[in-house]
């Protein structure tokens, strides 16, 4: 009897992770879930239990290099990799500090980064692989206050769409998933998002509209179950692509700025966050 394809999915304590954990074991993938605090497991348990399927979990920190290295060494062969685990900030270039930026970059890019290079030679060795990174609709569109979110996302969807033609002729598929809002805990750890909340800021009356504008896309956001469907499918699917999006808003957001060759639509709608 075959051994069953080993999945790896970083952030999987809640929200997208979890269900990505979750619905990769139900599609018969031996799932290894990786979270910084395995005492925040119980969720990602339960789900599993509630859904029938049983599935590993490993303590990592994403940022810990040697960590990720010594975890995909004793998991041996994986087949598939998603990069879920990030991280948000508030916070315009002024008002950021050095070790603000330093910290998305480490969790979005230099994390995803050390990961899908430990996975590489086993893949490559072996002729297949799927390599599936969570981005977001912020790796392709700037936004206000978002400044070192987006800059860290950029980086990886321009370190995933460069890899990609290399890795195919490996038979590796590598792909992005950019999903809107999403309806998860990953609103609440956004960083500076209290601290920049002042009325002596000169950014404040701007920072206000913005978040007033945030809370309303996150009031309608979608559900972190139904953003992990396409998760799932990006890393099982027989057809890969690099580029999806987990909801028709988010195609359109991101579609606005692939199409927009001068950059005036992107900024005439960024604008008016700010109204």
């Amino acid at each position: 009897m075959n051994e069953p394809r080993v999945a790896l999915v970083t952030g999987t304590s809640s929200g997208m992770g979890l269900h990505t954990a979750v619905g990769l074991a139900r599609s018969g993938l031996h799932v290894v879930a990786t979270m910084r605090d395995v005492t925040k497991a119980d969720p990602l348990l339960a789900a599993a239990t509630a859904a029938g399927v049983s599935l590993e979990v490993q303590e990592l920190d994403v940022t810990d290099e040697r960590q990720a290295s010594e975890v995909v060494k004793a998991i041996g062969i994986v087949d598939v990799l998603v990069n879920n685990a990030g991280r948000g900030a508030v916070g315009s270039r002024e008002q950021l500090t050095s070790q603000e930026l330093r910290d998305q970059l480490e969790v979005n890019f230099l994390s995803v980064a050390s990961l899908t290079r430990a996975v590489l030679p086993r893949m490559r060795a072996a002729g297949a692989g799927r390599i599936v990174t969570v981005t977001s609709v912020g790796g392709a569109v700037g936004q206000p206050f978002a400044d070192a979110y987006c800059a860290a996302k950029f980086a990886v969807e321009g370190l995933m769409q460069s890899l990609a033609p290399v890795a195919a002729r490996f038979g590796i598929s590598v792909s992005i998933v950019e999903p809107a809002a999403v309806a998860s805990a990953f609103v609440t750890n956004v960083d500076g998002i209290n601290d920049r909340q002042n009325d002596d800021d000169p950014y404040a009356e701007l920072l206000a509209a913005y978040l007033r504008r945030t809370e309303g896309a996150f009031a309608n956001a979608q559900s972190a179950a139904a953003a992990a469907e396409v998760i799932v499918d990006a890393a099982t699917t027989s057809t890969p692509k690099f580029r999806w999006q987990t909801s028709s808003s988010a195609a359109a957001f991101v579609g606005l700025s692939l199409a927009d060759l001068d950059g005036s639509a992107v900024l005439r709608q960024t604008a008016t966050w700010l109204a």
